[in-house]
């Protein structure tokens, strides 16, 4: 085969959201998030795993992205969409039963004249300035939603993978003074929120990239396994060049294998020269440039020709390989590519 292999492990994911329903505070129900296809691991498959470990509510990022869930899971689950109600939307929100976030006074406008009486809930705005309404805007609504008994009240926290951010504290402050005495249903915690404690779990909690392995939550499983092919070995003497650019001199007789993925495949050119690949537990650098289709790695410390380098496994993770970038896992879950063999597990 010449592309390279995705495994992802079902088992570790499903436990990933058991130890996060249990770090949140008891009588709190934890969600589940699989906007962006299940983070880029299929967001029906996803769902059904999150399902039998105990989710009942979903959160998706648009509408569109709510169809697979429900053809999944029928109507077993509760479907939430952050970003609203939003123009063109409103056959989707009412086929599929979703439960819009509204993030202002025209969608909450939008939402009441279309579907009068279809559950919503509604997004504040706590100081991130990214979605929701702001003080003032709620204050004018409040009373009438609040009598609309919406099924949820959220916000979102910026900073809550530094726990020493003030701007946590600052957010659960201003997220109390807008919600405290409604009787309403309330989340302001995704993963990083959960890890701060009870005093941000509030009714529901939403944990996200902590489902499929990724930080700040440093306890979770490993769940995504790629190895890529080798496609060839060769030996490059001292002062010869490897990739794009000449940027990778041989310092020593060295052997470089071409293993078959790139930038097309999520693998950011972020990493030349500086992200490694493993051979089981031995760390292979990348030698030069990481190209659309193709990597070249230095493989001179083993004593073998392997078929194959591993790019994320137990012994690097997608933060380690993120870090190595210059981002976050977010982006490199989010960006594999379409080339891969997927093969899903439960072990």
């Amino acid at each position: 085969m010449s592309t390279g292999n995705i495994t992802i492990n079902l088992k570790g994911i499903s436990a990933n959201w058991t130890a996060l329903n249990a770090l949140s505070a008891q009588n709190v129900e934890t969600a589940a998030v699989v906007k962006a296809d299940g983070y880029g691991l299929d967001a029906g498959r996803m769902a059904r795993t999150l399902y039998h470990a105990g989710a009942r509510q979903f959160f998706v990022a648009a509408a569109e992205e709510a169809a697979a869930i429900r053809r999944e899971l029928g109507d077993n689950v509760c479907i939430n969409v952050f970003s609203g109600h939003m123009r063109g939307d409103t056959e989707m929100i009412h086929d599929l039963h979703l439960i819009p976030m509204l993030n202002s006074f025209n969608q909450l406008t939008r939402h009441l004249e279309a579907l009068p009486g279809h559950p919503f809930g509604v997004q504040l705005d706590t100081g991130m300035n990214r979605l929701g309404m702001e003080p003032s805007e709620w204050e004018a609504v409040r009373d009438t939603v609040v009598s609309l008994k919406p099924d949820l009240v959220m916000s979102h926290l910026a900073c809550a993978d530094d726990p020493a951010h003030p701007m946590n504290r600052q957010q659960l402050t201003a997220f109390c003074a807008m919600t405290d005495g409604l009787g309403l249903k309330r989340s302001l915690s995704a993963t990083g929120g959960i890890l701060l404690g009870s005093d941000y779990h509030f009714d529901m909690t939403r944990p996200g990239i902590g489902l499929y392995g990724g930080a700040p939550f440093s306890e979770a499983n490993c769940v995504v396994h790629i190895s890529l092919p080798v496609i060839q070995i060769r030996d490059v003497a001292v002062g010869e060049t490897v990739g794009y650019g000449n940027s990778w001199t041989a310092q020593v007789p060295s052997r470089i294998a071409t293993v078959a993925a790139g930038y097309a495949d999520g693998l950011l050119r972020a990493m030349s020269n500086n992200g490694k690949l493993w051979d089981d537990q031995t760390p292979c650098p990348i030698a030069g440039r990481v190209s659309m289709d193709m990597i070249g790695v230095d493989i001179t410390g083993l004593n073998h020709d392997p078929q194959a380098l591993d790019i994320l496994s137990p012994y690097q993770t997608i933060d380690d390989l993120a870090d190595m970038a210059g981002t976050i896992g977010y982006e490199i879950l989010t960006s594999l590519g379409t080339r891969y063999a997927r093969r899903y597990v439960s072990q």
